[in-house]
């Protein structure tokens, strides 16, 4: 008699009859390493627009803010769609951890570079150091994957927003108190010549040790989940004989939909060949939270009358910082439960939903603030943008039970997230510097004020509609083989 177990012969989307208790003493790293990461973001985000101007590669011109913070952005998920998809398919082969340390370490370089850089060249090569070899966003999701089944994967997905909610807290507040230290805080750092040189090295500094305390944990505590293992000088030699992975057989459809008509001895052990991983179960999704992320903190900090909400630094890093605990407090306490009760595929349609009161909110704001001034009702307003966002989160962790599906196997699963998010890559190298440009090009004088709207309703309905062809269950895709 065969015992079942959740390894490669086991398909992913089995319903088990008891829910598995989640594996906390992997699982709390797998958390702590996400941390770093979603500071860096949280941090650059108040005071980036800042040091545009400072640096002068706009020569003055307010209306060129937007599309340099937009390039800018760009660069960092430019160089990871170019690489994300080889990181996450390695990973697949000599395991998570690697790859993982290599990123954290990519992390904390690309953070001390990037205060350092005295040029607007320095942070561009900075932020694309940090893409290239970061493929933190698909080996994570993987890593969860390997300690978790269906009945514990939405609850894990439950806590996931931890990390990121603690970045969205600490880094704006980082980014936006710590920014010129020696102007803002005389008497603690006026006497510091390095930090007058270089006024944004020290928050970029706080991502940097923290990615270097996580690499130290993740290199002292964290134990390999992939079975799959094979050296790294014995894949290269493989690939270059052109023998890696072309002989592994490629079971039928059938042998993965049901474990008990499945015959262990034709499942295959190792990672399937890319091709196996691009099924037709492949969905592209909306990005509008991209875009939606980008045009923010620009739009609170560009001027009223040329459409913004003229917001400094500091308040900007406390507006992110309130927005980023609702966030993450709505997800750990209602996913798991929204999830139950009404399926991934009906929060993912109801998240980019939400994409299109959002964006009209944006104008909405600023006219009220034009006429009334930073009254309370525009308060509101900006309080009902973020409220709505926390639905558009949501499709985080939905996203993650259709990719879990969309695998062919558990040994692919690497590769198979990989795919995902070279897509969602390529979608990032453009909703950032597209949507920031014609933010730009519409505050210019003669320009139609609301262009970038009607940019982001478009996105938004492409959004909408791809979601209306996801099930309700992603297993349903599996039943489908």
């Amino acid at each position: 008699m065969i015992t079942r177990q959740d390894d490669e012969e086991t398909p992913l989307l089995q319903q088990p009859t008891a829910k598995t208790p989640l594996p906390w003493d992997q699982f709390w790293i797998i958390l702590f390493l996400q941390f770093p990461d979603s500071l860096v973001f949280q941090t650059l985000a108040p005071f980036t627009p800042q040091l545009i101007r400072d640096i002068g590669v706009t020569n003055g011109d307010e209306s060129q803010v937007g599309h340099y913070v937009g390039i800018l952005q760009s660069s960092y998920y430019t160089a990871q769609a170019l690489t994300i998809l080889y990181w996450s398919q390695l990973s697949d082969h000599i395991g998570r951890k690697p790859l993982i340390l290599t990123a954290l370490f990519a992390i904390a370089v690309s953070m001390f570079s990037f205060g350092l850089s005295k040029t607007y060249i320095g942070l561009v090569i900075s932020r694309v150091f940090c893409g290239a070899f970061n493929g933190s966003n698909g080996i994570v999701k993987s890593m969860v994957m390997d300690i978790t089944d269906t009945t514990n994967l939405p609850k894990a997905y439950g806590y996931m927003p931890l990390p990121w909610m603690l970045g969205a807290i600490v880094g704006p507040l980082i980014g936006g108190s710590l920014s010129r230290p020696a102007d803002r805080f005389p008497r603690i750092f006026g006497r510091s010549e390095v930090l007058k040189t270089y006024p944004y090295l020290l928050p970029c500094t706080v991502p940097a040790v923290f990615a270097s305390v996580a690499w130290l944990v993740t290199f002292l505590r964290f134990r390999e989940g992939v079975s799959t293992k094979v050296p790294l000088l014995g894949l290269v030699k493989g690939w270059f004989s052109q023998q890696s992975d072309t002989k592994i057989p490629i079971p039928p459809n059938n042998a993965l939909a049901s474990f008990g008509e499945a015959n262990p001895a034709e499942v295959p052990l190792k990672p399937l060949p890319l091709r196996a991983s691009l099924t037709p179960k492949l969905c592209h999704y909306g990005h509008i939270y991209m875009a939606f992320n980008s045009i923010l903190p620009l739009f609170y900090a560009t001027p009223i009358e040329l459409g913004g909400l003229s917001l400094d630094p500091p308040r900007i890093g406390a507006i992110l910082a309130v927005s980023g605990i609702a966030h993450g407090a709505f997800q750990l306490l209602f996913y798991a439960r929204l999830h139950d009760r009404f399926g991934a595929g009906a929060i993912y349609t109801a998240g980019v939903s939400s994409g299109i009161p959002i964006v009209i909110l944006f104008p909405v704001i600023n006219v009220l603030a034009r006429v009334h001034g930073m009254c309370l009702t525009v308060w509101l307003c900006v309080a009902a943008q973020h409220v709505l966002t926390t639905s558009l989160m949501m499709c985080n962790p939905c996203l993650a039970l259709f990719i879990r599906a969309a695998a062919p196997n558990r040994a692919s699963l690497g590769a198979t997230n990989g795919i995902i998010q070279m897509v969602a890559a390529g979608a990032r190298i453009v909703a950032p510097a597209s949507a920031t440009s014609v933010f730009s090009y519409s505050i210019q004088e003669g320009h139609d004020a609301w262009l970038v709207y009607y940019f982001l309703m478009v996105i938004a309905f492409l959004a909408v509609g791809t979601s209306l062809l996801l099930p309700r269950d992603p297993s349903l895709w599996e039943d489908r083989q």
